[in-house]
């Protein structure tokens, strides 16, 4: 998958992408913790984007502005700081991978009843090559 080795490149290997995953998985955490990302999509008008994710058509984007107005400046210059690199190269990586993530985590066109974490690691870790 291109994307995720751009991130990987762009982030600096192993640590960082490991610490990338990390925040997918927060943002996804919990038993709700899509939903939850959902409704910060629609919050801030957004909700067709993040609709088209779950959704099982074409997958609309999202810019890293975007990015950064749905999920605060604040929350991403902390995660930011952790991971070494700037808001604005955080809010890229995540605008290119958040679509992918949240389309395979939703194959039925809907989000899953339950805890999605386990799914979500083993679909993050195949996406990154962890075993």
């Amino acid at each position: 998958m291109d994307i995720l080795n751009t991130s990987k490149s762009a982030l600096g290997g192993e640590d960082k992408k490991d610490d990338l995953m990390s925040t997918v998985m927060g943002l996804l955490g919990g038993s709700d913790g899509l939903q939850n990302l959902i409704s910060q999509f629609d919050s801030k008008g957004l909700g067709d984007v993040i609709g088209s994710w779950v959704g099982t058509g074409q997958n609309r984007s999202i810019s890293a502005e975007q990015i950064q107005n749905i999920l605060g400046s604040d929350a991403l210059s902390g995660i930011a700081s952790k991971l070494g690199i700037n808001v604005n190269e955080l809010s890229g990586q995540l605008s290119n991978l958040l679509p992918g993530v949240v389309d395979k985590l939703t194959p039925e066109g809907k989000v899953p009843e339950g805890d999605i974490m386990s799914q979500a690691s083993d679909l993050l870790g195949g996406l990154f090559g962890k075993k």
